[in-house]
């Protein structure tokens, strides 16, 4: 027990202490084999109805095969930039992410590693906030669409045929999206990865 002890001491004091580090990031992912996204830049589209500007509190759950994390987000959208803070449950800051269209920087905590992939949690925000034709332009070897479920809006990535248009009722989306409300800020989320044994919920605060 002394060692254990010993140990969240110092991940007390590190958390408490605010290290952090800077990193410019890679605007492109990888969602999947020969899938790849990069970012869409910010449009009145995803602010929608006039607004200038967009201001969210949310708490999400991150669950794998192995591990459960939550975390609270402040998302701060403008015309010329969006900003994502990420906070532990406590209130500590773990990450600020800025990007302005064209470069994402993330500020994070050193006990965060190099293994967060800020591009990655950014891409995923953009899947579920931003309209289908925005992403579908910056999306290779897939395509974003609605289809039919049983929640208010669900949406999904479908690996690309030959026509891009052609959804059949018995393809299965590689990523799943659902809304429980067709205000999409306003709506419960649950975003799934069978693949990678991935889900993440979102609730609006």
């Amino acid at each position: 027990m002394p060692k254990l002890s010993c140990y969240l001491t110092v991940l007390l004091l590190a958390l408490l202490s605010g290290c952090s580090q800077t990193f410019e990031r890679q605007t492109c992912v990888t969602l999947a084999a020969e899938v790849n996204y990069c970012l869409a830049p910010i449009s009145q589209q995803v602010l929608g109805n006039g607004q200038q500007a967009l201001s969210a509190m949310q708490k999400a759950s991150i669950q794998t095969e192995n591990n459960q994390h939550e975390l609270l987000s402040q998302l701060e959208l403008s015309q010329q930039q969006l900003t994502l803070v990420g906070l532990a449950p406590l209130g500590q800051a773990l990450f600020t992410l800025s990007y302005d269209g064209q470069s994402l920087i993330s500020e994070q905590s050193k006990l965060l590693g190099e293994q967060f992939k800020a591009e990655y949690l950014l891409a995923i925000m953009q899947l579920i906030y931003w309209p289908d034709n925005s992403i579908n332009q910056h999306l290779e070897g897939a395509t974003i669409s609605n289809y039919s479920c049983d929640a208010a809006l669900c949406r999904g990535l479908f690996f690309a045929k030959n026509d891009l248009n052609e959804i059949t009722t018995s393809q299965q989306p590689f990523i799943s999206i659902r809304y429980s409300n067709l205000a999409q800020w306003q709506a419960e989320v649950e975003l799934k990865i069978p693949a990678a044994d991935f889900q993440l919920n979102i609730s609006p605060l």
